[in-house]
């Protein structure tokens, strides 16, 4: 069965992006309208994806470990609001470091979400705070949101709901 999905990119859309890295529990604040947001995509039959470049891993910043923590800090509160993300795509790389496929604008994350979750590409969409978010996104074929990092999402979740993007 295919599924129509909302991919989110996390820092600046999830949760508050001002720090360039957010890989404490401590700095993990989820922005304003995303709870009200992913719980109406949610109620209108779309599973929620969360694809985030992590580059503090390849510059030794943080480690991976540090990541799945906040990752599974994010779930428990999401779990809080009966939200369930239905996978969470990282690249933990960075072109100084290890120029790979996965890190966005390219497209690896999205190709693999496409085929574990069987996503119907043409009813889905990204809401990213950066243009390499859009970018891949596009070149997906996703109808793609640009917000300001840290923006409310719950308007745009409406606009996706009602079919008004």
């Amino acid at each position: 069965m295919v599924q129509k999905a909302v991919f989110l990119d996390r820092d600046g859309v999830i949760n508050d992006g001002s720090l360039y890295y957010t890989y404490t529990i401590p700095d993990f604040r989820i922005n304003d309208g995303v709870i009200e947001g992913l719980q109406l995509l949610q109620e209108n039959d779309f599973i929620l994806i969360i694809i985030t470049n992590q580059s503090g891993v390849a510059k030794g910043i943080y480690s991976l470990c540090d990541v799945q923590k906040v990752h599974e800090y994010m779930i428990q509160e999401f779990h809080k609001h009966d939200i369930s993300i239905a996978e969470i795509y990282m690249c933990p790389h960075h072109p100084d470091v290890f120029d790979c496929d996965c890190r966005k604008p390219k497209t690896e994350l999205f190709e693999k979400a496409v085929q574990d979750l069987s996503v119907d590409v043409s009813r889905s969409y990204m809401i990213g705070d950066s243009e390499r978010d859009i970018i891949a996104g596009n070149k997906m074929g996703l109808q793609s949101l640009l917000i300001e990092k840290n923006e409310n999402i719950f308007p745009y979740c409406q606009a996706i709901v009602q079919n008004k993007v």
